[in-house]
């Protein structure tokens, strides 16, 4: 990872360039995504962002996910215009259908975990004013990401400009090149600062590449005709628009009236974990709906199958309370728990544990004690997601943490640590759960 930061005139807002370029190493790559770098690198900064001044940021072959999440985030909240490149590979996860940036280390077995989720990005620039951001694209997609992206688009929220291009991966061996940013980089450096949407004209046209498919998204024309797709899900995801009324609410474990029982299992451990009336707000939404309630339209989309949609909407709510009522707070908490609960519904229990984990030690942190229903219903939800997970690496990644929780927070149900560490040292020994 190169951090390069260029500045150049005087503004109060200078722009944000944030250059990523990634892909698998190895036989499993299909893009020489960096080689595009030193072409961007010529390029003054100020025709990256189109501001006098310009903070510039490279990621090259990164090989962590929380590393491009974390420098994504920190440049998303930055002031004045930001503008993302970035040249990869896309994957689609076959289990949850979800759409992932390869990076370094993605394996086709080891993409949930090593591989950037497209909808974090979405989320963390769903959060930006309207109209801020531009992401410019060339991507190359394997054939299951290819028909993906041919049918459904690549998804941006609304206010966000997106221009570029995707392309199947190569018929021939050896690896594709991001001809499109590279002719965005020639342009640039013959002196010409063309419009963004002539930008992408001229570039598309000396890529090449027919079969690509060219996008543009985020101009008043192509917002007006994707309304009907975006308008329920973006009034979510804009909370400047219209702020939830979160701090009225009561906390998740005082949302539904009714009792949730849900077994935690292996066959062999016949110890339940009791859900009682802890189920966060998503899921109790549809019988409470409200002008200025975001919840039904988000329940809406993950039920419809749009969990991408779903997970950047509950993430920028999350981050309008953090920002509204700092870390920490009940609010926060209801949208981190509202997000581990979607992750459920996506079928992805990796990040479903991952979220109650992190809700549990968020409300320790606040004081509240180990046996606080809602400090044991997000422990208990976070071990019955462990419990689902069939991907053995992720599972023992996360069963340190787990474990640790456990052991503050054991829970009503007898022996759900010892159950934990038995199927732990099944884990490591290799044998199934």
């Amino acid at each position: 990872m190169l951090g390069v930061v260029i500045t150049g005139g005087d503004t109060a807002a200078p722009g944000t360039a944030l250059l990523i370029a990634a892909a698998p190493v190895g036989k499993g790559r299909l893009i020489d995504a960096s080689s595009v770098l030193p072409a961007l690198a010529a390029v003054p900064p100020s025709a990256l962002t189109g501001t006098p001044a310009a903070t510039v940021i490279e990621l090259a072959d990164p090989l962590d996910p929380q590393t491009v999440l974390t420098r994504i985030r920190a440049t998303a909240a930055a002031e004045g215009p930001l503008f993302l490149y970035i040249a990869g590979q896309l994957q689609l996860d076959r289990k949850q259908r979800l759409l992932h940036l390869g990076l370094a280390r993605t394996t086709p077995t080891t993409m949930r975990y090593t591989a950037l989720p497209w909808h974090w990005l979405t989320a963390e620039t769903a959060i930006r004013p309207p109209g801020t951001t531009t992401v410019v694209v060339d991507l190359v997609a394997d054939a299951e990401a290819w028909q993906h992206v041919a049918s459904q688009g690549l998804a941006l929220g609304r206010g966000i400009r997106l221009y570029g291009r995707v392309a199947p991966a190569p018929q021939r061996r050896g690896s594709a090149t991001p001809d499109y940013l590279k002719a965005c980089a020639a342009i640039w450096r013959s002196g010409a600062r063309p419009d963004l949407a002539a930008l992408h004209e001229q570039a598309a046209a000396r890529a090449g590449g027919d079969e690509a498919l060219l996008l543009t998204a985020g101009t008043p024309a192509a917002e007006q005709q994707a309304a009907a797709t975006w308008r329920p899900a973006t009034q979510v995801a804009a909370p400047r628009v219209a702020h939830p009324q979160v701090a009225n609410v009561p906390s998740p474990a005082t949302q539904v009236a009714a009792t949730q029982v849900t077994a935690v299992p292996s066959p062999a451990t016949q110890v339940a974990v009791t859900r009682q009336a802890t189920t966060p707000r998503v899921a109790a939404a549809q019988a409470l709906p409200s002008p200025d309630d975001p919840h039904p339209a988000i329940l809406a989309a993950a039920q419809a199958g749009r969990h991408s949609e779903a997970a950047a909407a509950a993430a920028a709510w999350e981050q309008q309370e953090l920002r509204t009522h700092g870390p920490g707070s009940v609010q926060a908490i209801h949208w981190l728990e509202v997000r581990a609960d979607l992750a459920r519904l996506a079928r992805d229990p990796g990040l479903s544990c991952q979220l109650w984990m992190a809700a549990a030690e968020a409300r320790l942190t606040r004081r509240q004690a180990p046996d606080d229903p809602d400090v044991e219903g997000a422990v208990d939800r976070a071990h019955h997601q462990w419990e689902q997970i069939r991907d053995l690496p992720r599972a023992r990644a996360l069963a340190p943490s787990l474990v640790r929780l456990r052991r503050s927070v054991p829970g009503r149900q007898r022996g759900a640590l010892q159950v934990l560490q038995r199927r732990l040292e099944s884990l490591h020994s290799g044998r199934p759960a």
